[in-house]
Order: C-alpha cells, then structure tokens, then sequence
C-alpha cells in the first residue's frame, strides 16, 4: 500500500490514561465512562472512534459528491459506536456497533442513499470495519 499519511498517537494509562498526537494537536485526557463503572468527565475511545468515522466518513460523501458534480449541502455524519460484550460463542472480550446517520439536505432522498452507499464502499473505517462489526447506515435527503 502506498502510505498518504500516517498519525503517531500514544495513549497512556489505558481507559484512565491520556492521548496525545506526536504533533500535539491531539492531546486530551481519557475516562471510563460512568455506563460502564466509570467517573466520566472525559472522552473515551468509542468517542475518538465515533469521531474519526464521521469525519472519515463525511470525506468520503464530499470525494464522491465532487466526482459526481453533485451538491450536497452541508454534510452531517452523526456517529454512535455501541460497545458491548462478544454474544455467546463469537469469541471472547468485547466487540463494537457503529451506527451512522448521514444527513444530505441538497439531494432527494433517492440521491442520499445512492451516495452513502457509495460511501461506505469507499470510505477507509468502513472498509476497515467491514465483516468485522455492525454499521447500520441511515441516509437523509433533504430535497423533494
């Protein structure tokens, strides 16, 4: 693979630790959080992980848009990553859910799902995530 860009995270001290980017941008305490057992108060890897897929994802809307010479509006990816124990028999540990709304307000509802679903073919965490975890995508048009 022909390598564009490569980030230099280190996190320390785990769930209770900190993040911090090798350039300093990223640099942000880490929490259990209090669904879990935790006191909260800071983000936590699901978070980092919502975050990056929604913006990953919204890139990957934009590239697609621009090829296509479609106008999109302004794009909003919503992303909530669900984290829960292995069902029976799927192996040990934990494993994750990623729901995605994406929201379109200049195509038709047609035109939306069209584009998410090119999306999700393209986009790097979806095709990272693909056959390992759920990722439900939900798709909003906003034209008639």
């Amino acid at each position: 693979m022909k390598v564009l860009y490569t980030s230099d995270v280190t996190a320390t001290g785990a769930r209770h630790g900190h993040v911090r980017s090798s350039d300093g941008l990223l640099d942000a305490p880490l929490a259990l959080p209090k669904e879990m057992g935790g006191n909260g108060g800071a983000t936590n890897p699901e978070q980092l992980f919502a975050a990056g897929y929604a913006a990953c994802f919204g890139g990957a809307v934009e590239y697609l848009a621009a090829q296509q010479k479609l106008r999109t509006g302004e794009v909003t990816v919503r992303a909530q990553v669900g984290i829960g124990p292995y069902d029976e028999g799927q192996g040990e540990g934990f494993t994750l859910c990623v729901a995605l709304d994406i929201t379109l307000p200049e195509l038709t509802q047609a035109e939306a799902e069209a584009l998410v679903a090119h999306a999700h073919r393209t986009c790097p965490y979806s095709n990272a995530t693909r056959g390992n975890i759920d990722v439900t995508l939900t798709a909003h048009g906003g034209k008639a």
